[in-house]
């Protein structure tokens, strides 16, 4: 994927406050041009409140919101952004291919409406009304619009709901088509597969604050940890168990076990060491890292991932 270090969306100290409620809490982020980030956390995170910033729908209490070296009204403005929302906006009495011509008529240039409803998956029901097309069809007609700005940054709130499996495959499939091109993608979604599938970059929110940002698989490691399975014979477990990362070590026959967050460091030992083969290691999956990082009982910190290159801490 061409990501470079070039920003879309920048938050520097981003705090947003309704009142004596603190939403969003100083928050920094530095998401680059082309890069799928998804926005993740319980209800009540201040996801809502962070992308409404993004979008130019409120402004920070304090800090600064830059979406491409301008302001986030201005970038809007200008056809830089769009999003695709859970809900609203669509006519219920209008055809598919009257709402997408009708809102073409608001911008100039505007992305030709048989390309937009070809790209969103609804060309073949463009003389369909609205109000007879099913969720998952509604939610394409809002893609379809999203695109006739031709943006350079699309924000996507709980994209594929109401389609099905197909639909969502169809979906991402042309999303990452765009990304190649160098538009920024952020989303928020409940399904965490699809944050594990498709995003390049996940961000966990919490209370207001990011608890943790990487890659699904440098998440998923480092809430949660890794498990090594290895055929084995006479390994001191102890001297395994009193490395730094090790959680628990367990041999079962000639099976040994070992779960922990340095777990690279337990193989390279094992090959380098003893007689191990057949080394196995799993991660654990994005569900039980989500509950470990923003549930009820998670511990109040600071993000669990050191920041990318050009990025924001």
């Amino acid at each position: 994927m061409p990501t470079t270090n070039e920003s879309s969306v920048v938050l520097d100290a981003v705090t947003k406050r309704f009142g004596t409620v603190t939403a969003v809490d100083d928050v920094s982020l530095r998401i680059n041009r082309g890069e799928i980030v998804a926005l993740l956390g319980p209800n009540g995170a201040g996801k809502t409140s962070t992308i409404d910033m993004i979008l130019g729908l409120s402004d920070p209490s304090a800090g600064r919101v830059s979406v491409f070296g301008m302001t986030a009204r201005r970038a809007v403005s200008l056809g830089s952004v769009s999003a695709v929302m859970q809900t609203g906006g669509l006519l219920k009495d209008y055809t598919v291919g009257e709402t997408v011509e009708l809102t073409a008529s608001l911008f100039n240039p505007a992305r030709p409406i048989d390309e937009v409803l070809e790209r969103a998956g609804i060309a073949d029901i463009a003389n369909r009304k609205v109000g007879k097309c099913s969720g998952g069809q509604q939610q394409r007609l809002r893609f379809a619009l999203a695109l006739l700005p031709d943006p350079d940054l699309l924000i996507l709130d709980e994209p594929t709901t109401g389609m099905d499996v197909e639909g969502r495959r169809d979906f991402w499939s042309a999303i990452r088509e765009d990304t190649e091109r160098g538009r920024t993608v952020i989303f928020a979604t409940h399904y965490l597969d699809e944050a594990d599938a498709y995003a390049d970059r996940i961000v966990f929110v919490r209370r207001g604050a990011v608890v943790a940002d990487g890659t699904a698989a440098e998440i998923k490691s480092l809430a949660s940890g890794r498990t090594l399975r290895a055929t084995a014979y006479g390994v001191d477990q102890q001297k395994i168990a009193t490395m730094p990362g090790v959680d628990s070590v367990d041999a079962r026959g000639d099976s040994l076990i070992v779960h922990g967050t340095a777990i690279d460091d337990v193989a390279r030992y094992l090959l380098n060491n003893t007689n191990a083969h057949d080394l196995e290691i799993t991660s654990q999956n994005l569900e039980d890292a989500f509950m470990a990082l923003t549930g009820d009982d998670a511990p109040v910190a600071t993000p669990t991932t050191q920041p990318h290159a050009g990025d924001a801490a």
